[in-house]
């Protein structure tokens, strides 16, 4: 089966949209560091990026099975998935929005952020209302 990724002037709001609803979801399953990397301008392989941090092999997992579940109901469900044996690092790839969820370990072995640190970061957090932080 071949990958194929539509060209980045076509990179829609549809997407953008998926990618920030995702990093939400992840954050609200109390994953932390929660990021959106946007690689439309850099990268052939996806248009947006996000990489969070989890506690534990088993939360990991529930949020990696909310994320496929968000997808399949957006109409795109993922493409591919993987794990590595320990569950450290999951990989969620939707083709124009790829989904790396760490422990923090690996994360920072990894450091995906410091090999795309010139790329843009989305913000994606609600604004907080008047008062509250």
């Amino acid at each position: 089966m071949r990958r194929t990724k539509p060209s980045i002037s076509t990179a829609s709001a549809k997407t953008k949209s998926f990618a920030v609803d995702a990093a939400a979801l992840m954050a609200e399953l109390k994953c932390s560091d929660v990021i959106v990397v946007d690689l439309a301008e850099r990268s052939e392989i996806c248009d947006f990026m996000i990489i969070g941090s989890g506690t534990s092999q088993r939360q990991m997992r529930s949020v990696g099975e909310a994320i496929a579940k968000l997808g399949k109901e957006r109409g795109s469900p993922a493409w591919r998935s993987d794990a590595d044996s320990g569950t450290s690092w999951i990989v969620f790839d939707f083709v124009d929005v790829v989904v790396h969820l760490f422990e923090p370990g690996q994360r920072a072995f990894y450091d995906l952020e410091g090999l795309w640190s010139d790329a843009p970061r989305i913000p994606w957090r609600p604004a907080s209302p008047a008062g509250k932080r």
